[in-house]
């Protein structure tokens, strides 16, 4: 694909005393009339990889793309030395390197940006979105959560629906501890097959990135989220935007799946307190709508570059 740039932006911790790396990739013209689309990967820990065929925009809608890794993710900075280190690995952090992103890119000025952001990145997403950002015009949560007591919540009703003795082996390991037994792996292994990603064979290669930078660096999932994929025992674990959600002044697009890891149960807040709001599932799809069969994703893309391109 033409008209794909590649670079590095300086961010500056201060907390910690040293300058950092974030790493990004545009896809399309900058220079375009069209507000540009920044998008915020999941995980937390993983990096924009499996979101790469977002790049459809551009082709499609003429939108530009930029894609970037998370501090601590993929390609951007690693900070192993902070493991743990739960006061630093806070919302702040990511939203502080977001700014950092549109000042260098400039894209506050002009037509101006919307930001897109998936699973993990629709919480920061929209708390971002909550501070009323110079520029920010548009705003899409695809497969968040509210909160983390919600995403939590979704996540057990889903696990209720699995076989008995999945759920056994789910509950009975993460009270042990035990994340690395093959007999959780294996029950985990169902759960994504049913709320995670909706395809044989799983998962798809466009995850293998993001699996592999979870399993490399564990320094970002570990602090932010705990070694529990079921539930959240680290930085984030009292974490919430429901009661900023009003603060949101851009029109909001929501979507998830019909089988989805972020459960309805995890998204009716943004429905209910986001002002300018609209909500699509999508049917039989799971939390990588954008990746589970070509239709589908079509769908998708359709849904959120029309969306975008949309005046008012």
């Amino acid at each position: 694909m033409d008209n794909i740039k590649e670079g590095t932006v300086p961010f500056s911790i201060s907390q910690i005393g040293t300058t950092c790396q974030t790493y990004y990739k545009i896809v399309g013209n900058l220079s375009s009339k069209s507000p540009r689309l920044v998008i915020l990967h999941g995980g937390p820990g993983t990096g924009h990889e499996y979101l790469l065929s977002f790049s459809r925009l551009w082709l499609d809608f003429g939108i530009p793309i930029v894609f970037y890794d998370q501090i601590g993710c993929a390609a951007s900075t690693h900070l192993p030395e902070t493991a743990g280190d739960e006061t630093f690995w806070q919302e702040s952090l990511f939203l502080d390197e977001l700014d950092n992103l549109l000042d260098f890119l400039q894209l506050r000025d002009g037509p101006g940006y919307h930001v897109l952001g998936h699973s993990w990145g629709a919480r920061l997403a929209a708390a971002f979105a909550t501070t009323h950002p110079r520029g920010l015009r548009r705003l899409v949560l695809a497969s968040g959560i509210a909160s983390t007591a919600t995403g939590t919540e979704g996540v057990r009703i889903l696990c209720r629906q699995l076989p008995s003795d999945v759920q056994m082996a789910l509950n009975e390991e993460e009270q042990k501890g035990d994340f690395d037994s093959a007999r959780f792996r294996n029950a985990m292994d169902v759960f994504y097959r049913n709320f995670f990603c909706r395809v044989d064979p799983f998962p798809p290669k466009e995850l293998l990135p993001a699996f592999k930078h979870m399993s490399e660096d564990k320094t970002v999932r570990g602090t932010v989220a705990g070694p529990s994929p079921l539930s959240c025992t680290g930085s984030f674990r009292n974490w919430t935007c429901i009661p900023r959600l009003h603060r949101i002044a851009v029109p909001t697009l929501l979507y998830n799946g019909e089988f989805d890891s972020s459960h309805d149960i995890a998204i009716v807040p943004f429905f209910e307190h986001i002002p300018c709001v609209r909500w699509f599932t999508f049917p039989n799809a799971g939390h990588m709508c954008h990746l589970e069969r070509p239709e589908l994703a079509a769908k998708v893309f359709k849904l959120v570059g029309k969306f975008l391109m949309q005046e008012s």
